[in-house]
């Protein structure tokens, strides 16, 4: 059984709440509103930034469908309502005092603590990356600004080589780096100049995405698009000045990095998605697992617990679950995630558990999506029970995901509502 509420506080005057949540995003937000309409009253979000930002977006900001005002609100605008809220930057947990310590010298004490900060994106992981990201050729969907960049380079293309790299290992929807390279393709046929465009994906897995059905629908718009593939490849190493980049097998635990031929590739525009682990203070902390290279908050994948600290809690990005890191996998996480912290916080032993769902709505024109449903396993695991049309290509699934959802994440999913 867990401990009560207010057993083994740290006994300094340092304010305990209720319950603290590390991160003000998709996670953060939506359990935050979840507990608060549960009735949790005191739960206070720790986030740094003022802006609060719609990740999905991105890739249709890249692909010239949406611009950056589509994708951005005040994050004052966006708190639950009864939340409380401290604006500043985690540095580290002490989970033996119940305490966060903040970048501005502060101490917050809890009762239960959630875990959610997003996952972080590692520039310097690939040699000359982080200088390459600079450089006028070079952009991204995973960030904002990055992202606004991407759109009039892939746009205004006329003729010449684009390389879209996706990474290996954990990454937040990883596959959302392919979304703008097939929004990019569609526009460029419909412009007529698709022939005269080069386009190149290095992809780490051995199929597009690993699942039959989900295969079968992008090698598809693949072979449409005349897209060249590398699979089991990732992105080695980038000449900025040369504009060139290697590319090899993927390498890692097991893998002997030297093996295999390396291609080097001259590219006009490089849109690139970089290596991603949790952020480092969560290991410094104790909380990932010695042997977690990604060093993701170590709970059971089910109930979202600490293995080690029953009275911390982890979902989205910075978990290390067994899913695929997305946002369609937050809803049924914190649903979950929200009732264990209130049993907790009555005494009472957590029992709701995430059953493993993800999801990823593959764009791949610029007005169709491939709506891939999928659980740890990589098993569909459709919405609609025995139906997995909407793992096709279809025209109402890209509404939703355009237009649809975008307003219900706004007015109902961070509120905790859906």
């Amino acid at each position: 059984m867990l401990p009560a509420p207010d057993d083994r506080l740290d006994p300094s005057p340092v304010i305990a709440h209720q319950v603290v949540v590390i991160g003000g995003g998709n996670a953060g937000l939506s359990v935050a509103g979840r507990l608060r309409r549960g009735g949790v009253r005191d739960v206070v979000v720790i986030e740094p930034s003022d802006e609060h930002r719609y990740q999905p977006m991105f890739s249709h900001i890249a692909g010239g469908t949406a611009t950056a005002a589509d994708a951005v609100r005040a994050q004052a605008q966006v708190m639950p309502r009864g939340v409380g809220s401290i604006r500043d930057e985690v540095v580290s947990v002490n989970p033996g005092a119940r305490t966060v310590a903040l970048a501005s010298g502060g101490t917050v004490g809890y009762q239960q603590l959630i875990v959610c900060p997003g996952i972080h994106r590692r520039w310097d992981a690939v040699p000359g990356l982080a200088e390459a990201i600079r450089t006028p050729a070079v952009a991204s969907n995973y960030e904002l600004e990055l992202a606004v960049k991407a759109a009039p380079l892939l746009s205004q293309l006329r003729s010449g080589t684009v390389v879209f790299t996706q990474p290996p290992g954990p990454a937040s929807c990883a596959g959302a780096s392919q979304k703008p390279m097939y929004l990019a393709c569609d526009a460029w046929r419909r412009a007529g100049v698709l022939d005269a465009v080069r386009v190149v994906l290095v992809l780490p897995d051995p199929t597009m995405f690993g699942i039959p059905a989900i295969d079968r629908e992008l090698e598809r718009k693949v072979a449409e698009y005349g897209i060249e593939v590398r699979c089991s490849s990732e992105l080695r190493g980038v000449d900025a000045a040369a504009r060139t980049v290697d590319i090899g097998p993927v390498s890692g635990p097991g893998r002997d990095a030297a093996a295999g031929p390396i291609e080097r590739l001259e590219y006009d525009v490089l849109h690139v998605v970089p290596p991603q682990s949790a952020p480092g203070w969560i290991a410094e902390s104790g909380l990932a697992a010695a042997d977690d290279p990604g060093a993701f908050v170590e709970v059971d994948p089910r109930t979202l617990q600490h293995v080690r600290h029953p009275e911390i809690w982890s979902l989205g990005d910075a978990a290390g679950t067994r899913n695929s890191k997305s946002g369609g996998a937050l809803r049924p996480q914190a649903t979950a995630l929200a009732r264990n912290v209130i049993d907790a916080l009555r005494g009472a032993r957590p029992t709701a558990e995430y059953d493993g769902y993800s999801v990823c709505p593959f764009t791949v024109s610029r007005g169709t999506l491939v709506f891939a449903e999928f659980d740890e396993a990589m098993r569909q695991k459709p919405t609609i029970p025995f139906w997995p049309g909407l793992a096709r290509e279809r025209r109402s699934t890209w509404v939703v995901d355009r237009h649809v959802l975008p307003r219900v994440y706004w007015r109902l999913i961070l509120q905790g509502r859906a």
